[in-house]
């Protein structure tokens, strides 16, 4: 899997004062502002690799080796919104376009996929050695937190609570984050395993 965010989210999918009530923090106690907003960050991250999810909208490059056959192309991350763009190179470097008349983007299925469309193959030029084909789409649940499910925000932000309460690694040293039972139970019903 070769990928390469384009764009990132405008925002988290929780706000400092989210994270802030739910550490029950004065919102008028600063202090700690900047280390909560890392640690919303962190708990994005961890929790968006464990689920192989992107959760704010966002636009990512897939590169590809070959074209899939008879298969379809099953785009990673989940929540497929959009597919910019197919394009691919010829063994001398020259790009073209994929007419979008060639393919069907299915976003109903989570992964999404591009499927070829009735009485159409992929192309059959010699492919460049390297990443010849580039997949450009935009995924995730939507623009703001209130898009993303509830467990999963639940999940980030109890992981926030702990990385906040525990801030040296010995005293999370018997275990990772997910060997926390409840945020495995609030993360895994969303998990993508496919890939």
């Amino acid at each position: 899997m070769n990928t390469k965010l384009k764009t990132a989210p405008s925002k988290m999918p929780i706000t400092l004062e989210e994270a802030k009530n739910h550490l029950r923090l004065e919102l008028d106690f600063t202090v700690d502002d900047e280390y909560i907003k890392t640690l919303i960050s962190t708990a994005t991250q961890t929790a968006e690799q464990f689920l192989h999810r992107r959760l704010i909208t966002q636009t990512w490059y897939y590169y590809l080796n070959c074209w899939p056959g008879l298969t379809a192309i099953d785009i990673i991350f989940g929540r497929l919104q959009s597919v910019t763009s197919i394009k691919y190179k010829d063994t001398a470097g020259d790009e073209t376009t994929w007419d979008s008349g060639n393919y069907i983007v299915n976003i109903d299925s989570d992964p999404g996929q591009i499927v070829l469309d009735y009485n159409k193959s992929w192309p059959t030029a010699a492919l460049y050695p390297s990443n010849p084909i580039t997949v450009e789409y935009v995924c995730g649940y939507g623009l703001a937190g209130s898009n993303v499910e509830a467990n999963i925000i639940h999940a980030i932000k109890i992981i926030i609570s702990n990385l906040y309460e525990n801030r040296e690694s010995e005293v999370i040293s018997a275990g990772t984050l997910f060997e926390l039972p409840t945020v495995l139970n609030l993360l895994t019903p969303f998990k993508i395993d496919w890939f």
